[in-house]
């Protein structure tokens, strides 16, 4: 029962083998016990439509009605309104929206009033930095004919950068995001995003149906001044084919092996929550990569990073940095690397923001499970 409540999808599952259940002995019955009464030819519509009534009706008070109080205090919070602490004891994605809710939230009033209790409120935002640990992946995904290293570092407690690997079917969804700003506002917009991100790419088949679906709900929930930047890439198992979707993140780092050449492709669109309807304005395209091609992606936390001189580490000494490692390292040896660069580059100067590195490395030969992969996420 723990392995269902822990999962909106496998809750809907569920929901749809009972009603689909229910429907059939119905019909089965009525069929051969009741046929005088409902005759055969509207008995198919009308299970039909019970069971879909069922699945609406299912969906609306397990999943909708919550997920929209959860998301309704989380809004009344960034706008600066009385808030309440949510009550539930829900264990699946909006348990854990609710938790992450509570814990950021639970000290503020103390602090406002008694800044002696200044302690408490640090201890909390320690168990939410915690919790926001736990919702990012800790390991990067083995994928047959990819390496996949992904490093982040938040500046605060509680960060704004988001990334996340989800494969459904045939296809792994990677994606990076950012923010605005970083913190506790920051963090609970990351943990919006990735609950939409997780919840759309079950129901949808590519990232351009992902991000419009994200944005339309991210949207009603979000200040004027929040919003979050993303790039989403798709790989197809089947096609082997990589393809991508801006939301007005950074640029895409491409090294192409075969030339020696590095270029850095506009991300494209505009970041989630900006505009109501995005669809208009974001596109998936393809990215071509041939054997022992790079991708990396990147937060503007590394690309912004200040050295002792006040110089910004900038994008052009990253693509330097990826034309210098990739001809000598692997995937893990080239983010490995690059993250020493900027750590040496900023000299002891305090990081100003979030920092998230992931690098891909297109290889045919690759297989999961590799002797010496590493695929923690930690910085």
């Amino acid at each position: 029962m723990k392995f269902i409540r822990k999962s909106l999808v496998r809750r809907l599952f569920v929901h749809l083998l009972l009603g689909g259940m229910v429907i059939i002995l119905a019909m089965t019955y009525l069929y051969y016990y009741q046929e005088a009464l409902v005759p055969v030819k509207i008995l198919m519509p009308a299970g039909m439509g019970l069971f879909l009534l069922y699945v609406l009706i299912a969906c609306y008070i397990d999943v909708v009605k919550p997920l929209k109080i959860v998301l309704g205090e989380m809004q009344t919070a960034l706008t600066g309104g009385l808030f309440k602490k949510i009550y539930t004891t829900r264990i699946d994605e909006v348990g854990i929206l609710a938790y992450f809710f509570n814990k950021v939230t639970e000290g503020f009033g103390q602090v406002s009033f008694d800044i002696k209790d200044r302690q408490r409120m640090l201890s909390e935002l320690n168990l939410a930095a915690q919790l926001q640990r736990d919702i990012l992946p800790s390991l990067t995904p083995s994928i047959q004919g990819l390496q996949i290293v992904a490093k982040s570092k938040p500046a605060t407690e509680i960060g704004g950068d988001i990334f996340n690997f989800i494969t459904v079917k045939d296809k792994t969804y990677i994606y990076i995001g950012d923010a605005t700003g970083h913190g506790t506002v920051a963090g609970i917009v990351m943990t919006i995003v990735n609950a939409l991100i997780t919840v759309f790419c079950d129901a949808n088949d590519n990232a351009y149906e992902v991000l419009v679906n994200v944005n339309k709900y991210l949207k009603k929930w979000l200040k004027r001044s929040v919003f979050m930047t993303l790039v989403m890439l798709c790989w197809d198992h089947k096609e082997q084919r990589m393809t991508y979707c801006g939301a007005g993140h950074e640029h895409i780092i491409i090294y192409h092996a075969e030339t020696g050449e590095c270029e850095a492709v506009l991300s494209g669109g505009i970041a989630l929550g900006m505009i109501p309807d995005n669809s208009k304005i974001i596109k998936e395209q393809e990215l071509h990569i041939g054997d022992h091609d790079f991708i990396v992606l990147y937060s503007d936390g590394i690309t912004e990073a200040m050295g002792a001189n006040g110089e910004l580490y900038g994008l052009n000494r990253l693509k330097e940095d990826v034309v210098e490692y990739a001809t000598q390292y692997s995937a893990e040896g080239v983010n490995y690397h690059i993250a020493k660069d900027v750590s040496a580059f900023m000299s002891g100067i305090e990081q100003k923001d979030d920092m998230t590195l992931i690098v891909i490395r297109r290889d045919k030969d690759f297989k999961p499970g590799e002797p010496g992969e590493n695929r923690s996420t930690n910085w």
